[in-house]
């Protein structure tokens, strides 16, 4: 049975070429943050979530650092030791992260879906699918047009993307997992 491309596509990416993609990485940390891509580098994974080459969707590469999130503690002086700072671990998947930081830095945008790229010892990068829902193009695709409806504004912020709601514990139906009726809820505990 003959496969089409983008069933190879999605092939190579599950082993990808190492070197070229260290390559591509140490490229990627010169450049800012968030950054403006042609096209994207999945062609295969941004179609399956909604990608079409059309006015009114960009792709953006978005940076996330890795690792917990540091606070330092207040009022302590001297030398540091281990209690001075304490270690956070952020509740949020750093792919919910990475849409927060690129629908700020498009105000205008609202965020479709996003896909991972690749990690290395420092950051996570990833591709933002962003959609612009005053273009006419966008308005008049009818498998795009429900992102121009006032409920869908800053889903990204407000947790209404994929990931977002994987992170919030809305897919998985385990009884142990407290998260209903809010992450507040519970004596503020979460997850």
């Amino acid at each position: 049975m003959t496969q089409g491309m983008y069933h190879h596509l999605r092939q190579a990416w599950k082993k990808p070429d190492t070197k070229m993609l260290r390559e591509r990485m140490i490229e990627w940390r010169s450049q800012n943050a968030v950054e403006k891509v042609e096209k994207p580098l999945r062609l295969d994974r941004a179609r399956s979530l909604g990608y079409k080459a059309k006015k009114g969707i960009i792709v953006l590469r978005v940076r996330v650092q890795r690792g917990g999130r540091k606070r330092k503690r207040e009022g302590v002086k001297g030398r540091k030791t281990r209690k001075t700072t304490i270690r956070k671990t952020l509740k949020m998947n750093y792919k919910w992260v990475a849409e927060i930081r690129a629908a700020r830095k498009y105000p205008s945008l609202e965020v479709l879906n996003s896909y991972n790229l690749g990690k290395d010892g420092q950051h996570y990068f990833y591709e933002v699918i962003m959609v612009d829902p005053s273009k006419p193009e966008i308005k008049n695709d009818r498998t795009l047009n429900w992102i121009t409806k006032d409920k869908n504004k800053k889903r990204a912020e407000r947790g209404l993307t994929s990931s977002a709601k994987k992170s919030r514990g809305l897919r998985s139906k385990s009884p142990k997992m407290k998260v209903r009726p809010s992450l507040r809820a519970r004596n503020r505990q979460g997850k």
